[in-house]
C-alpha cells in the first residue's frame, strides 16, 4: 500500500484529535476522544498523564479504523501537537513523577507577586519576549521546587504535553522551537538561555529540558509497543511537530505576516506571524515554525473553556439534532435583540490582567433566562478575544484582511458573527476544522516529501464562511466592551477580596 496519507495529533486541554489527510489537507478519517481536567485542589488544574496517552492512542486506533483496513499501512509520516506550557514531568525510565498540570493552572500565583516589579521580570520580558504566567514552565517550576521538590529530584525530562505523546510512540526525547521558547529559550538567538534559567533561580535544571529539533524534522518512529496500540506501522516517522497555536495558523493557512488569526478554544488565542520580535507584557514572542519568524500571540485562559464549564453545571441543550453549537446559537437568537443587558466577565479559569478576575455575571434579573447568560457568554469571551487584538494592534503592524477564526467558536455561526462585529473586521473560517492537527499533518507532510513546505500552495484551506461586520451590533457590542471595561476596574477591589487562598497543607 502506498504511502499517501499523512496522521496529525492535536492533544488538547480536554479533548485531544486524531485525523487522517492526504498530502493536500484534505480529511478523510477523524477518531478523539475527551479527558476531563482534574481540580484536586483550589488553583490546580491538572491531568492524568497516563489518561492521557490513553484518550491519544484510543483517538488515534478510532481515526484508523474509521479509515479502512490496513490505514496505518498507508501513513507515510506522524505530525504531533498540543497545547503549550504546563508541564510534563518524567523519570529516566520515561515514567510520570506526578499528574501533569495544564496552562490554566494557578497555584504559582504567588511566585508571580514575587517577581513583578524586579528585575526578574523586565529582564525576561527583554531575553525571552514574554513575561511569565502561572502556567508557564517557569513559574510552575518554581512552584515545585519550594513545594515539591522530590518532583524534582525524581525527574529526567520536563515535557510539554504533545512531547510526552512522542515519548510515547517512539521512545524518544525532544521539543521543538515553539514550545522550547515557553519559558526559556533565547527570543532573538533561539536554544535555552543560561541566563534566563538563572534569573528565575531554575538554573540546576537546565539538563532536564529536552534536545530541540526543527518542527518538521523526523524525531523517532513508531515502537513496536505503540503500533499495537494505535494500529499505526512500526517504523511510522514521527515528526517532531509544533504548539497547538503554531499548529493552528498552518492548518486555517494564518501564516502572511501581518494575518490575523484568532483561536477561540480552551484558551483565547490573538497571534500574527512578524518578521521581527515585538516585545509588550500583554503577549508573548515565541519562535514560529519557520526560522527568521515569530508567533506573536497574546492570550488567557479566558474563551470557550467558559462554555464546557456552563454546560457542565446548567446541562446540554435537549435538542442536538445538528450539533451543540446550533442547539445553542438557537437559543441565544432567541435573546439577539436589543442591547447587552447581561455581561459576562469570561474569567472562570483566570484572565489576562494582574489582578485575580474571575468569572462574573452582571446585570441579571428575574425575567432573564439561559438565552440571555448564555448571549452574554458568548459576547464577553468575544470582548476579550477584542481586548487582546487591541493590544496586538497598539504596536504591530496587522493587516486589515479578514482576521481567521478556528477553535470552538468557529463551530457556530452565531459566534462568529459576533466576532467580527465585536472587533469590526471582516472573519473568515475555512473549511480546516481541526486545524492543528491539519498544520501537524502537514508538518508532518513536509517531512514525507509529500508537500514542498508547510505553505505548499495545493494545501491552502477553502473558505467556508466569511462574516461582515453589521453597523448595529456593532455599536452594541461597542457599548457592550465599553461597560465590560468599566466594570473590570470597579470590580478589582472585589475581586481581590473574594480571591479564594490555597489551603494550607
Amino acid at each position: 500500500m502506498a504511502r499517501e496519507l499523512v496522521l496529525g495529533v492535536d492533544a488538547g486541554h480536554t479533548v485531544t484529535k486524531a485525523v487522517l489527510f492526504d498530502a493536500t489537507g484534505r480529511a478523510v478519517a477523524r477518531g478523539s476522544g475527551t479527558l476531563p481536567l482534574k481540580t484536586p485542589r483550589p488553583h490546580w488544574v491538572e491531568r492524568d498523564m497516563d489518561e492521557v496517552w490513553r484518550t491519544a492512542f484510543q483517538a488515534i486506533a478510532a481515526c484508523l479504523a474509521d479509515a479502512g483496513p490496513d490505514a496505518g499501512r498507508a501513513v507515510a509520516a506522524v505530525g504531533l501537537a498540543g497545547h503549550g506550557d504546563g508541564l510534563y514531568a518524567v523519570d529516566g525510565r520515561g515514567r510520570p513523577v506526578r499528574a501533569g498540570i495544564v496552562a490554566m493552572d494557578t497555584r504559582a500565583e504567588p511566585v508571580l507577586d514575587e517577581w513583578r516589579g524586579t528585575p526578574v521580570w523586565s529582564r525576561a520580558l527583554e531575553l525571552s519576549g514574554t513575561v511569565p504566567f502561572a502556567g508557564s514552565p517557569a513559574a510552575l517550576l518554581a512552584w515545585l521546587a519550594r513545594h515539591e521538590p522530590g518532583v524534582l529530584r525524581q525527574a529526567r525530562w520536563l515535557l510539554s504535553c504533545k512531547d510526552w505523546l512522542r515519548l510515547r510512540l517512539t521512545g524518544a526525547v525532544a521539543t521543538d522551537p515553539t514550545d522550547a521558547s515557553a519559558s526559556f529559550a533565547d527570543m532573538r538567538r533561539g536554544g535555552y538561555s543560561p541566563e534566563l534559567l538563572d534569573l528565575y533561580g531554575l538554573g540546576a535544571l537546565a539538563g532536564l529540558l529536552p534536545p530541540v529539533l526543527a518542527c518538521d524534522a523526523v524525531s523517532g518512529t513508531v515502537t513496536r509497543e505503540a503500533a499495537a496500540l494505535t494500529g499505526l506501522t512500526v517504523g511510522t516517522p514521527v515528526v517532531t511537530g509544533a504548539h497547538d497555536v503554531d499548529a493552528a495558523a498552518l492548518g486555517v493557512g494564518g501564516t502572511t505576516p501581518g494575518e490575523l488569526c484568532l483561536i477561540a478554544g480552551s484558551f483565547s488565542i490573538n497571534q500574527v506571524v512578524s518578521e521581527r520580535p515585538v516585545v509588550d507584557p500583554r503577549w508573548q514572542v515565541r519562535h514560529f515554525v519557520r526560522p527568521g519568524q515569530w508567533m506573536t500571540m497574546s492570550t488567557s485562559p479566558a474563551s470557550v473553556a467558559n462554555l464546557e464549564w456552563f454546560l457542565r453545571v446548567t446541562g446540554a441543550p435537549a435538542d442536538q439534532r445538528f450539533g451543540v453549537h446550533e442547539a445553542i446559537g438557537r437559543e441565544v437568537e432567541a435573546c439577539l435583540d436589543g442591547p447587552s443587558e447581561v455581561l459576562f466577565h469570561p474569567f472562570v479559569y483566570g484572565s489576562p490582567h494582574p489582578h485575580p478576575a474571575s468569572g462574573t455575571f452582571l446585570g441579571l434579573r428575574g425575567w432573564h433566562g439561559r438565552g440571555h447568560l448564555l448571549r452574554a457568554l458568548m459576547e464577553g469571551v468575544v470582548l476579550n478575544h477584542r481586548w487582546h487584538v487591541d493590544a496586538l494592534c497598539s504596536k504591530l503592524p496587522i493587516a486589515g484582511a479578514a482576521g481567521r477564526l478556528t477553535g470552538g467558536a468557529a463551530h457556530s455561526a452565531v459566534w462568529s458573527q459576533m466576532f467580527a462585529d465585536a472587533l469590526r473586521r471582516p472573519v473568515v473560517v475555512t473549511d480546516a476544522q481541526e486545524s492543528a492537527a491539519r498544520g501537524a499533518a502537514l508538518l508532518a507532510a513536509t517531512a514525507a516529501g509529500l508537500l514542498d513546505d508547510v505553505t505548499d500552495p495545493r494545501a491552502t484551506p477553502a473558505v467556508l464562511r466569511r462574516h461582515e461586520p453589521r453597523p448595529g451590533r456593532v455599536a452594541v457590542l461597542d457599548e457592550a466592551y465599553a461597560v465590560y471595561r468599566e466594570a473590570l476596574e470597579a470590580l478589582e477591589p472585589v475581586w481581590a477580596r473574594l480571591d479564594a487562598p490555597e489551603p494550607p497543607e
